[in-house]
């Protein structure tokens, strides 16, 4: 099997700040022949958009791998040999199956088999904005009663630092085992970018901290084989925070661009025309482009994750805190928009018709994980607006926690009669298959939140781009 993107990354791997690994552990040295060897068991606890792809790159690399998850339905889909995620079509789930070096379960008894587990579920936020680890939580005590000695654990989940030390550490030695001893702990942050054709699991570098430098040695060991280049770093902790920091990094200059397009809009300045100026330059800037809001699982959470382990040491972090600001209030930005776009066409948001064009936090992606779109769509629907949403990706409007009352809606073909038929067509999502020369043609008015009527010519219809 061979679906790794061709593009290589080229990775300087550094051992200068990590002390070597000089013990002579038995336990250690027997999973550390097994993982050199490749006959170790890998298991992924959490077939998501982070845990599938990682599960087919171990059995790429040559390991046989236990997939886990609490969903049963996901199990059934993968011994079916079909696709519940939208860019890892069957073919690929079908070739994972018939390999023979995969198996999926929702039965934690079969922890004792792996030789690695690493853990990839969820970290969500809490009404609160507060760090919600009960899925950790959760995975800990499941694995806790059948982990045995020899075995490695890593953490891949996005959490705030200290989390791998002080949270799933002890609920694992509730088990009577000592790590660094007996079973060895690593934290290892997951960078996928689902939809991105260029990077896939294989060749983005991989961070890796242990708990101590047996711990970091086996880690390094199990994903060497598996990806281009792997990053050891001192300690756990630098590991959690390597993630925190990606993602902060992007949520600030996302809400930089946000900012500065309220500014330049209001001084009659299109804001795409000033990046692409801007991005000619060969130093000092990184283009990022402002949105309808933050959306995925990681860049609107990860954030605030640090600001509320940052209260504990007693920091505010006002700048975050900030740009958490700005990106939130994107989506009422983008109301306000249209209603503006519809008043000066001489309608009322209440009960003018207005489409949705995209609800996947990104384009190319059936992931509506933190999109924007729900909560224009809230906003919409509390302005008394009639709205529909259309999506290649995302056929039914999944039930969400953050946004309990919205409706039941499927994706509305776009047809010459329905775009008739509104007001106003909405781009959340600037997906590559829409015709978007046809949009321009047959919709009256076009609020462009991507820039996405920017590649087309002449069109009919009227654009704002909010």
């Amino acid at each position: 099997m061979n679906r790794t993107p061709s593009r290589s990354v080229a990775v300087s791997v550094t051992r200068e700040t990590v002390a070597p690994c000089t013990s002579s552990n038995p336990v250690a040295q027997r999973l550390r022949t097994r993982l050199d060897k490749q006959t170790a068991t890998v298991a992924i606890v959490g077939l998501g958009y982070v845990g599938l792809p990682l599960a087919e790159t171990f059995v790429w690399g040559g390991f046989n791998v236990l997939g886990f998850d609490i969903d049963s339905r996901k199990i059934e889909a993968l011994r079916a040999k079909r696709s519940y995620i939208g860019h890892i079509d069957d073919e690929r789930i079908a070739e994972l199956i018939d390999g023979g070096r995969f198996d999926a379960t929702d039965d934690p008894a079969r922890f004792v088999e792996a030789d690695a587990i690493v853990i990839c579920v969820p970290t969500p936020l809490g009404e609160a904005r507060q760090p919600d680890l009960s899925y950790i939580e959760a995975t800990g005590r499941s694995l806790m009663p059948h982990l045995r000695e020899g075995q490695i654990v890593v953490l891949e989940s996005s959490t705030y630092p200290g989390t791998t030390e002080e949270v799933l550490l002890p609920l694992l030695e509730e088990s009577g085992l000592k790590a660094g001893k007996d079973f060895f702990l690593a934290y290892s942050p997951e960078r996928e970018d689902p939809g991105n054709p260029n990077y896939a699991t294989r060749n983005i570098p991989k961070v890796v901290g242990g708990l101590e430098a047996e711990s970091l040695d086996l880690a390094v060991r199990l994903y060497k084989p598996v990806v281009e280049g792997v990053v050891p770093v001192e300690n756990i902790r630098v590991a959690e925070a390597c993630k925190i920091l990606e993602n902060t990094y992007r949520a600030v200059n996302i809400a930089l661009v946000n900012e500065l397009k309220l500014i330049f809009d209001r001084m009659g300045i299109d804001i795409w025309s000033v990046i692409h100026a801007a991005k000619t330059k060969p130093f000092g800037f990184q283009a990022f482009y402002p949105g309808p809001g933050l959306g995925g699982h990681c860049i609107p959470i990860d954030p605030f994750y640090l600001t509320w382990i940052a209260r504990r040491y007693g920091i505010n972090t006002r700048f975050i805190e900030l740009a958490g600001e700005i990106n939130t209030a994107m989506p009422g930005h983008v109301v306000q928009r249209l209603a503006d776009a519809l008043n000066d066409e001489g309608k009322a948001v209440r009960g003018s018709r207005v489409c949705l064009v995209g609800v996947a936090y990104k384009k190319d992606v059936d992931d509506p994980r933190e999109s924007p779109a729900f909560a224009i769509l809230e906003m919409l629907l509390a302005r008394g607006a009639v709205v529909t949403y259309h999506d290649p990706h995302v056929l039914t409007l999944p039930s969400m926690r953050e946004h309990p009352h919205l409706p039941k809606l499927d994706s509305s073909p776009l047809t010459s009669e329905f775009l008739a038929e509104q007001d106003a067509v909405l781009i959340v999502t600037d997906h590559t298959q829409l015709d978007y020369e046809r949009l321009g043609r047959e919709a009256r008015l076009i609020v462009d939140t991507r820039n996405a009527m920017a590649r087309c010519g002449a069109v009919k219809a009227r654009v704002v781009k909010a």
